[in-house]
């Protein structure tokens, strides 16, 4: 089962979309009379804009096509791995299909072992603790479910970001005076001191990716896609690329908790980020595709699939990373101390 957010597959689709991310208690945690009626209003609210993101994408989101052919592209490795025994599912969160939908389809299946597999390789209690719990509130059929936790460090995902990262710089003609800018979707901080982790490994991962490539250029992690009056996590992907304008350098922005194409990427970062930057007469901006297909990446998949198979430790199996003990909101090592396996 891959879980993913999703995104609309039309322009009408776009307000019916917002409304059911907004009224997801794991992103507004008011009381459900409170939260119904505001998930409303901002989806009336942004929806304006937001249709005008997504009709600068061709008028839907890709990430539905796009997580599709991560999951037939997945069920190819497994399936010869383990002699043809598997089918690959695809549940969103926010739009179709949803968890709901594939619960069913999943049941007539009637599988003896059921992988959950976020594509979220940053544990949040806003993403994959959501999908996972809208999933088992869902899914009524056979088979024993396990549920991969996070995998900030698995080594396809690392080796995919590094590989990603000098293939865009060699189509760029390979140049000189570059900042490498990962970037991160941003969360208010308050999200963060209540224990959630996704700070931590997105850092994590970060840091793992600069040391295969062998510190090439100077690095920095960096937040983008705020929304609302609250603090969020800084600094912001803005802020970066304005101050690699102002110390003379170029920059080479990464998708770094991003795994697939969507419209934070297509058009927060190829349109919106690509404009200001031409306006600061940046040397170089260079944009690294999101994983897709990466053939590390899907392998690195596989392996945590199997590794989740084969484990009977819950909610942990296939984890390749323990949060430090501070990160209450982990629920893979919350009470362990280091940070990795």
């Amino acid at each position: 089962m891959l879980l993913n957010l999703g995104g609309p597959d039309s322009l009408k689709a776009v307000q019916p979309f917002l409304f059911n991310l907004f009224a997801d208690p794991a992103i507004i945690s008011a009381p459900a009379p409170i939260r119904y009626p505001l998930a409303a209003l901002i989806s009336v609210t942004r929806g304006k804009m937001a249709r005008a993101n997504y009709a600068k994408m061709g008028g839907a989101s890709p990430l539905g096509p796009g997580t599709q052919a991560q999951a037939e592209a997945l069920e190819a490795i497994l399936a010869d791995r383990l002699d043809g025994m598997v089918k690959v599912f695809v549940a969103m969160r926010y739009w179709r299909p949803d968890s709901a939908e594939t619960a069913r389809a999943v049941a007539a299946f009637a599988p003896d072992e059921v992988i959950l597999l976020p594509l979220y390789p940053q544990y949040s209690t806003t993403t994959t603790a959501s999908s996972v719990k809208a999933w088992m509130k869902a899914y009524r059929g056979p088979g024993q479910v396990r549920s991969v936790c996070c995998y900030p460090l698995q080594a396809g995902l690392v080796e995919a970001h590094a590989s990603a990262i000098e293939k865009a710089w060699e189509q760029a003609g390979r140049p000189d005076g570059l900042r490498l800018l990962f970037s991160a979707h941003g969360l208010p901080e308050q999200v963060i001191e209540k224990g959630d982790p996704y700070q931590v490994q997105v850092e994590a991962l970060a840091e793992a990716v600069a040391a295969r490539l062998g510190d090439r250029w100077p690095w920095r992690v960096c937040y983008q896609s705020r929304v609302g009056p609250l603090k969020w996590l800084g600094p912001t992907t803005l802020d970066c690329i304005e101050q690699a304008a102002a110390d003379g350098l170029g920059v080479m922005i990464t998708p770094i908790a991003f795994v697939s194409e969507h419209v934070e990427t297509l058009v927060e970062l190829d349109h919106d980020y690509a404009v200001v930057g031409k306006s600061l007469n940046i040397a170089h901006y260079i944009r690294v595709p999101a994983l897709g297909v990466n053939q590390d990446f899907i392998e690195g998949l596989a392996d945590l699939a199997l590794g989740a198979l084969n484990s009977e430790a819950a909610p942990r199996p296939g984890s390749a990373y323990v949060c430090p003990g501070r990160w209450g909101g982990c629920p893979a090592g919350a009470d362990r101390e280091g940070l990795g396996r």
